[in-house]
């Protein structure tokens, strides 16, 4: 798939080369659009390889909520918390924190909730189609996703989302603490609540399903360059990509450079308050599953995701940007947040810091730049950019069909006025 050399001109230029991009190549590919995606990286090897792997189809909560702001101080000041702040990045982060603070009051976090359930309702359809299409099925565990509470204080504080996902007609089970040891017979010796979503789908390799979908939409004559874009400029109804060794002209342009597209949206012309959740993972090796599904301890803030001969734990947010090095302390809160389930466990085979583009109000953008109708953005997923990569797929064909996609407002670049 990949190229030295990218064409002149081509039709449709996806800036972007993790799921996201890859989905939306597949997609526009297979309607015989001329693709070309542009990325430094190989495809699909930043935070689309290195996620829970969870398709998490009841995320509807914002991260910013009204739970969540009243522990702000507590959560911020404690390094060893789920929800951490680099503090040399404080200056640069304070506009961010401040929209961040305004999202989590009760109003906003319930219209943010709505918008999300809305494009969550087209996730599992639209990942039917993808798995079909690149050939994903032996990949797909379809045993739900489990929330476990370990503290009466947790699962009550909890309530609140449990009724709003109720209300949005998520499928979620409430689960006795013998219920929770029936599933995973492995967390038996905690006294626990659960919470299960039982629709919910995981990935037991997220390498290979990137994998595969490069390869898939490559089948379809997608083609992939391994460049930097730099500079974006608009002129006579086309687009115009320049980097080192890069020059391109499109006729459509799509942004999907996850954590790094706010700098080429500022160029297409929209100020868009994209920052960066950095996220980590370690895994372990096992000669047999430890456990039948992704498993989420609320109180440590992280996943443990079985996956092919491996144990991946994975999450926590730690705001602070693209460039510090990784955070050692936050690795270690991992390894000892899972050992208090698997105490057994070997040291870590493999450690990863990865980079989750992140909006205060935790929706996506979706939609042609508000300057540049050329552009389209498709960005800013957080946490769930597995989990909504087809569907935005989808609704970036729209938008380059001309179709009417009103009801794609909530995740336009104009809503940051």
């Amino acid at each position: 798939m990949t190229s030295t050399v990218a064409p002149k001109s081509v039709e449709i230029a996806i800036i972007g080369a993790g799921v996201i991009g890859l989905a939306t190549a597949l997609r526009l590919a297979g309607e015989g659009r001329e693709v070309l995606l542009i990325d430094p990286n190989e495809p699909g090897s930043g935070a689309s390889f290195g996620n829970a792997g969870t398709i998490a189809e009841y995320a509807c909560m914002p991260v910013g909520n009204p739970g969540v702001l009243r522990a702000l101080p507590t959560l911020l000041l404690d390094p060893d918390s789920p929800f951490s702040l680099r503090w040399a990045a404080l200056f640069q982060l304070a506009p961010w924190l401040i929209r961040f603070v305004r999202q989590s009051l009760p109003k906003t976090t319930r219209a943010n909730a709505l918008a999300l359930a809305g494009l969550l309702a087209e996730a599992l359809p639209a990942w039917g189609e993808m798995v079909q299409e690149a050939g994903l099925q032996d990949l797909m565990r379809r045993n739900g996703c489990l929330y476990v509470y370990r503290r009466a204080a947790d699962f009550a504080a909890s309530a609140v989302g449990r009724a709003l996902r109720a209300e949005l007609g998520v499928h979620q089970q409430v689960l006795s603490s013998e219920q929770v040891a029936a599933l995973e017979p492995r967390l038996a010796a905690f006294e626990t609540r659960g919470l299960y979503f039982p629709d919910s789908i995981n990935v037991s390799d997220p390498r290979a399903v990137m994998a595969r979908l490069a390869a898939a939409a490559t089948a379809r004559s997608a083609q992939f360059v391994r460049a930097s874009v730099t500079g974006l400029a608009t002129a006579a109804g086309d687009v115009r990509l320049s980097g080192p060794g890069l020059a391109v002209t499109a006729q459509k342009v799509v942004i999907a450079a996850g954590a790094r597209s706010r700098p080429l949206a500022a160029q297409a012309g929209d100020r868009i308050p994209l920052d960066t959740e950095r996220g980590y993972h370690l895994e372990f090796q096992t000669a047999a599953p430890l456990l039948n599904r992704p498993v989420c301890p609320v109180d440590l803030g992280f996943y443990m995701t079985p996956m092919d001969d491996r144990l991946r734990v994975a999450g926590t947010v730690e705001l602070g940007g693209l460039k510090a090095p990784p955070n050692p302390r936050r690795l270690a809160l991992l390894d000892r947040g899972v050992r208090q389930f698997f105490p057994d466990l070997g040291q870590p085979s493999s450690q990863w810091l990865g980079f989750r583009p992140s909006l205060p109000d935790s929706r996506p953008v979706i939609g042609p730049s508000a300057k540049s109708p050329n552009v389209i953005y498709a960005f800013g997923h957080g946490h769930l950019g597995l989990t909504l990569a087809p569907a935005t797929a989808r609704w970036v064909a729209r938008f380059i069909a001309g179709q009417d996609v009103q009801s794609a407002a909530d995740f336009a670049p104009a809503r940051f006025g």
